[in-house]
């Protein structure tokens, strides 16, 4: 299993800035892949994401790009599409070139190097490296600076980062990249263990279990941030873009299985689905492998994910 790059001419692309504690991850569709996506969370920040809705004249988009950064690396969306459109990639417009890249942020301020921020040329240097090799995992591109578990801030968090998985079914493949960055813990969807999040101390391993910490009158201080988990789910199948936007919407579910708790009030959960293939499928059949396939890819991007900066990690 290569993870997202199981599905036919599909690319993915890390650019990491270790030092900066940030980075930039794309998924790059050349040809055009028909996209849908279901924005759940609170606290989203995107660009772009009119042109996957089914009303939008826009047929496909060409790639997909996730940051941290904040705000701020919407930028590296702009180095991703200047570098495809110099590769020929995009809608014919007279004689020029026009991408579409949806671009999706997280919140890594609070554990990146203070001023560092994705920017063009790393949107760029990752659309560089895109290749259909297995997907690099853990402390890489958008997942460097992610964390989870920060209902009492960073000091008892651990490591969130890249993680991606694959679902076959009996006539398609369905896979999922995620960044895991969650305000909320991770549980293992396999054995409904907790695996990563809020620790009971600074110097301990034990999981606090934010779920029961918050019904039990916890709360989260009102400057908490850092957060949203960015999801991105391809099939071979093919798909209208209602079909995309339903699947993106069931890929939400898998989100919800794998973070306890998700949606929070201080995340941005986005999930983008996109259709690449020709392939002929139930469409119960593809919202279930969705489903298990974000799930799978967020615990991978837990157990992937190497301490650092002080915040420990799985792996």
């Amino acid at each position: 299993m290569k993870g997202l790059t199981d599905i036919p001419g599909l690319l993915v692309g890390h650019a990491t800035d270790l030092e900066g504690r940030t980075g930039v991850t794309v998924v790059v569709c050349e040809k055009g892949a028909v996209a849908g996506v279901d924005a759940a969370g609170f606290a989203t920040g995107a660009a772009e994401m009119d042109v996957m809705n089914p009303l939008h004249i826009t047929p496909s988009v060409h790639a997909v790009t996730l940051a941290g950064g904040s705000a701020f690396g919407l930028e590296a969306g702009c180095g991703v599409r200047r570098f495809l459109e110099q590769k020929g990639a995009g809608f014919l417009f007279g004689g020029t070139r026009v991408p579409v890249v949806p671009s999706m942020v997280l919140f890594d301020l609070g554990f990146a190097k203070q001023g560092v921020r994705p920017a063009r040329e790393m949107g760029e240097a990752a659309c560089a490296a895109a290749s259909n090799k297995a997907v690099e995992e853990g402390n890489v591109g958008a997942g460097t600076g992610a964390t989870v578990g920060k209902l009492h801030g960073l000091g008892r968090a651990m490591k969130g980062g890249i993680g991606s998985y694959t679902i076959t079914t009996k006539n398609a493949i369905v896979s999922a990249l995620s960044a895991v960055n969650a305000w909320g813990d991770v549980r293992d969807v396999t054995t409904n263990l907790l695996i990563a999040g809020c620790r009971k101390a600074a110097n301990s391993s034990e999981l606090l279990d934010t779920q029961k910490a918050l019904l039990a009158g916890a709360r989260r201080p009102p400057a908490a941030g850092g957060n949203t988990t960015l999801s991105v789910v391809v099939t071979n199948a093919k798909l209208s873009k209602v079909g995309a936007s339903r699947l993106a919407r069931l890929g939400q579910t898998g989100l919800l299985r794998a973070l306890s708790p998700g949606h929070g009030m201080v995340d941005g959960d986005i999930v983008i689905a996109l259709s690449y293939g020709d392939a002929e499928e139930d469409f119960d059949a593809l919202g279930v492998a969705a489903a298990e396939a974000v799930a799978h890819s967020i615990v991978r991007g837990v157990r992937k994910a190497k301490s650092m900066n002080g915040v420990p990690g799985l792996a």
